[in-house]
C-alpha cells in the first residue's frame, strides 16, 4: 500500500500530520539534519514521538541528511548509537560516510538515501541497494517516464516528492549559500540565496527580478499514475512550514490516495479544493509536464508571497505602545483576525510573516496591526486564512519526564583507509592537473610534459571526440574524462554508449561524480577517480568509495584545509587531487534558461556579481570572483599533498590568464579579487557560534551571522 509521508518540523506540525492521516512522518533533531533553521525536536520529545507514533500504527523517520566533517564523526557515532536504542523506522541519510558507519556498527538501522545524494537513475539506486540502503528518495528533477524506468530496473523502495518547495538547483549540487558565507545547503544551513532579488544587465538596460526563485511542486494530478507505477512513498516537503500548511496538504493527498480508484477525476478535484487555501507560491508539475524553464520560474514573482493584499498607504501608531497599524490599498481581499500575512520591503531587504491580531477602524478605513520596520509603499501578501487553522489531538503525552535517554559517551573505533601498493597510482601521477570544457581550450593550457588534463564530458566534447573523431594534442593516457554530476535516467542508454565508445577509442581514466556512474564502467579495464561532487568530507565517506574500487579522490570545493588534513593523514594524501583554482558551479539547473534571460551577469544587493551560463547540457551560475588558493601551493606540498588541480571548466581560457595563474602558484603571490570559499574559515557552525557567544558575553563586537569574507583574505 502506498505510504503518505508528511513533514514534522515541530510538535504542532506532528499533530497536524498524524491528525490528517499521514502514514509516516519525518523529522530532525538538533544536529545532522538539512533543516537546522526550523524548530526540530529535543531528545525527550523525539523519544516520546517514536513511542506515540508507533502506538498509532504509524512510522517515524529521522533526517541525518547532511555532510559530516571529520571532527564530527565521534558525535555522529554516539547519535547513531542513540537512534538504535530509540528505534525509529528509518534514517534519511546523505553522507556516504554515515552509510558506511551504519553498515559497520548499526546494521539494524534502516537506511533511506536522501534526495541530496542525487540518486536519479536505476544505476545509482542499484548501487545503494547493494550497500544496504532500503529506500531511495529520488531527485525532484526527474520526469514520470524516468521514475517508471527506475521502478522497472530496481527492486529498492522508491520515495517521491509530490508537494512543496523546490530547489532550482539539481539535488545535492548547490553551493550558492555556502559560497556566500559558509552556510552550506549540504550542512542544513541554506539561506535560500536563489530566491533573492537580483539586478541584471540586459541589452534593453538594467532590470531586476527573482530570476532563480522556483514555483512550488504540486503533483496531485499524478498521484494515481505514480501509485500504478509502483512508487512506495509519497513525500510532502515542509519541515519549515506551519502546522496549518502541513495539515491542509496532508488532508488533500490523503483524500486522493483513498478515493482515486472510486472516481479519479472527482477525487483530484476535491483534493484541489482542499489545496486552494495554500497561497504560498505558484504551483508547477516541474519535469512531469514540461522541461521548459517557463514552467518553473517567473522573475516578477517573489518567492513565497501568497495572495497580493495591496501596498501600505497609511500607518497609524498606538499612542502608548507605538504598535503600528497599516491601511492597505490595491488588493481584492480584506484580511481578518487570525489570518497570516507577509510584509515585503520595497527593496526586498526584509520580509516578515505576521498573524493578524487586531483590526481598527479610523475615519472609515480599516487598519490592521503589523510588525515594526515597514513603511508606505511596502507590499503585503496573504499566506493563510484563519479557516485553515484547525486543532488536532496531541500526539505527545503532556508529561515527558520519563523520556530521558540521550546520546551517551561511546567511542568510535579507529578506521584506517587502505594503504596502496607502491605502483597502484601509476595512472594518477603527482603534479599538476588542468581541467577544461572544450577541446579548443587544450591549446591554451599546453605547456609541460608532466601535466595531466581533465576534459569535461559534455555536448561539445562528445561531438568532437566521438562524432567527429577529433584527436587531442596530448596522449590519451594524459587525459581524464570527467562526467557531469547530474546523471538522470533518460541519459542511461546514450551515456553508456558514449563511455563504451571512449574506452574503445583508447581512453582509460574517468572522473565519476555520481553514484550511478560506476555501472557505466562495469567489466571495463578503466581507472576511476572520485570527483568533487562525490563528497569525501570524512574518511568514512572515502572508505565507502574505496569499496567501489576507488583509489583517488578530488577534494570538494566546499572543503576547508583543517577538515581535509584531519580526514586524510600524511600517508593517504597522495590519493587526493586538491583544487587550487576554479569557478565552481554555485548551482546547476536541468534546463536552458528562457530567452528573456538575455543577460550574462547579475548582481545581488551587496554588489556581488555572478555569471549565468545556459548550454545544451543545462544551465549554471558561476561566481564572478574565482576560488583560489594558488598561493598556498608550496604550503600544501609541505603538508604532503602532491597532486593539484586548476579547474578552468565553464570559462573561456586565454594563454595569458593561464600563465598568470601559474605565476601565482609558483611565486606564492595571491591573485587579486578572489574568494577563499570555505578554505580558511570552514563551514558556518551555529554550535561553535553559540559557544563563542557564551564565552564572550561581555563583548559587544559579537555578530550572530558571519559577514562576507573580504576579497583575497
Amino acid at each position: 500500500m502506498a505510504e503518505l509521508l508528511a513533514p514534522a518540523g515541530n510538535i504542532e506540525a506532528l499533530n497536524a500530520a498524524i491528525g490528517e492521516g499521514a502514514d509516516a512522518v519525518y523529522m530532525g533533531l538538533k544536529s545532522f539534519n538539512a533543516r537546522l533553521r526550523t524548530t526540530n525536536f529535543a531528545w525527550n520529545q523525539f523519544e516520546a514521538a517514536v513511542e506515540a507514533v508507533h502506538k498509532r500504527g504509524k512510522k517515524i523517520f529521522v533526517t541525518v541528511n547532511t555532510l559530516v566533517e571529520e571532527g564530527e564523526l565521534e558525535r555522529l557515532y554516539r547519535f547513531l548509537e542513540y537512534l538504535q536504542r530509540i528505534g525509529p523506522d528509518g534514517l534519511i541519510v546523505q553522507d556516504m560516510g554515515t552509510i558506511r558507519m551504519i553498515q559497520e556498527f548499526f546494521p539494524d538501522l534502516r537506511i533511506h538515501a536522501s534526495t541530496q545524494l542525487n540518486a536519479s537513475s536505476a544505476h545509482a539506486a542499484n548501487l545503494l541497494a547493494k550497500e544496504g540502503v532500503k529506500r531511495v528518495v529520488l531527485a525532484r528533477e526527474l520526469g514520470f517516464s524516468e521514475i517508471q524506468a527506475i521502478r522497472q530496473k530496481t527492486n529498492i523502495e522508491l520515495e517521491v516528492f509530490v508537494h512543496g518547495a523546490l530547489c532550482v538547483s539539481e539535488s545535492g549540487l548547490c553551493m550558492f549559500s555556502s559560497f556566500l558565507g559558509g552556510k552550506s545547503a549540504n550542512r542544513g544551513m541554506c539561506t535560500q540565496a536563489c530566491r533573492r532579488f537580483y539586478g541584471a544587465e540586459k541589452p534593453s538596460g538594467q532590470e531586476q527580478g527573482y530570476y532563480f526563485s522556483p514555483y512550488d511542486l504540486q503533483l496531485i494530478d499524478y498521484i494515481p499514475d505514480l501509485v500504478q507505477a509502483g512508487v512506495e512513498s509519497f513525500k510532502i516537503e515542509g519541515r519549515m512550514k506551519s502546522a496549518e500548511y502541513v495539515g491542509t496538504v496532508t488532508a488533500a493527498y490523503r483524500y486522493v490516495l483513498d478515493h482515486w480508484q472510486e472516481d479519479k477525476k472527482a477525487a483530484i478535484e476535491t483534493a484541489k479544493r482542499i489545496l486552494a487555501t495554500d497561497f504560498a507560491r505558484k504551483k508547477t508539475s516541474y519535469w512531469y509536464e514540461s522541461s521548459s524553464a517557463e514552467n518553473l520560474l517567473d522573475p516578477k514573482q517573489a518567492g513565497g508571497t501568497g495572495i497580493y493584499l495591496g501596498k501600505i498607504e497609511k500607518i497609524r501608531y498606538h499612542e502608548k505602545t507605538k504598535q503600528p497599524y497599516i491601511f492597505l490599498r490595491g488588493g481584492s481581499y480584506e484580511p481578518e483576525i487570525g489570518d497570516s500575512i507577509r510584509l515585503h520591503k520595497k527593496d526586498d531587504s526584509n520580509r516578515v510573516s505576521h498573524k493578524v491580531k487586531e483590526i481598527l477602524e479610523y475615519a472609515g478605513d480599516l487598519f490592521i496591526d503589523a510588525p515594526k520596520g515597514f513603511s508606505n509603499g511596502d507590499t503585503v501578501y496573504l499566506l493563510q486564512t484563519k479557516s485553515m487553522s484547525k486543532r488536532h489531538p496531541f500526539v505527545l503525552p503532556k508529561d515527558l519526564s520519563k523520556y530521558r535517554r540521550q546520546p551517551g559517551a561511546g567511542t568510535l573505533p579507529l578506521m584506517e583507509l587502505e594503504r596502496l601498493p607502491k605502483n597502484s597510482l601509476d595512472y594518477f601521477p603527482q603534479g599538476l592537473y588542468v581541467q577544461v570544457s572544450t577541446v579548443e581550450d587544450f591549446h591554451a593550457v599546453l605547456h609541460q610534459n608532466n601535466v595531466r588534463y581533465i576534459l569535461e564530458f559534455n555536448f561539445k566534447t562528445k561531438e568532437a571526440l566521438i562524432d567527429n573523431m577529433e584527436s587531442l594534442p596530448v596522449s590519451k593516457k594524459q587525459v581524464i574524462i570527467s562526467l557531469d554530476p547530474f546523471y538522470p535516467q533518460d541519459l542511461e542508454k546514450s551515456l553508456q554508449q558514449d563511455m563504451d565508445d571512449l574506452v574503445a577509442l583508447g581512453y582509460e581514466s574517468f572522473m565519476v561524480n555520481n553514484l550511478g556512474h560506476f555501472a557505466l564502467f562495469d567489466r571495463k579495464k578503466t581507472n576511476l577517480i572520485a570527483g568533487p561532487y562525490l563528497y569525501t568530507m570524512n574518511r568514512w565517506a572515502a572508505s565507502f568509495l574505496e569499496n567501489q574500487n576507488i583509489e583517488a579522490f578530488v577534494s570538494s570545493y566546499e572543503n576547508s584545509r583543517k577538515n581535509l588534513e584531519a580526514s586524510f593523514e600524511q600517508v593517504h594524501r597522495k590519493k587526493i587531487l586538491l583544487p587550487l583554482f576554479a569557478y565552481p558551479a554555485l548551482f546547476r539547473m536541468r534546463f536552458t534558461l528562457p530567452e528573456s534571460y538575455d543577460f550574462n551577469y547579475f548582481t545581488d544587493k551587496e554588489g556581488e556579481m555572478f555569471k549565468s551560463l545556459s548550454t545544451p547540457d543545462g544551465s549554471f551560475v558561476l561566481p564572478e570572483k574565482p576560488f583560489s588558493i594558488l598561493d598556498k601551493y608550496s604550503q600544501m606540498q609541505s603538508a604532503g599533498f602532491s597532486r593539484f588541480l586548476i579547474d578552468l571548466s565553464k570559462t573561456k581560457v586565454a594563454k595569458g590568464t593561464y600563465k598568470q595563474l601559474l605565476r601565482s602558484m609558483y611565486t606564492a603571490e595571491p591573485l587579486e579579487d578572489i574568494s577563499r570559499f570555505n578554505w580558511a574559515e570552514g563551514f558556518y557552525d551555529p554550535e561553535k557560534i553559540a559557544q563563542y557567544k557564551k564565552a564572550n558575553l561581555n563583548r559587544e563586537t559579537f555578530s550572530k551571522s558571519r559577514p562576507r569574507r573580504p576579497k583575497g583574505s
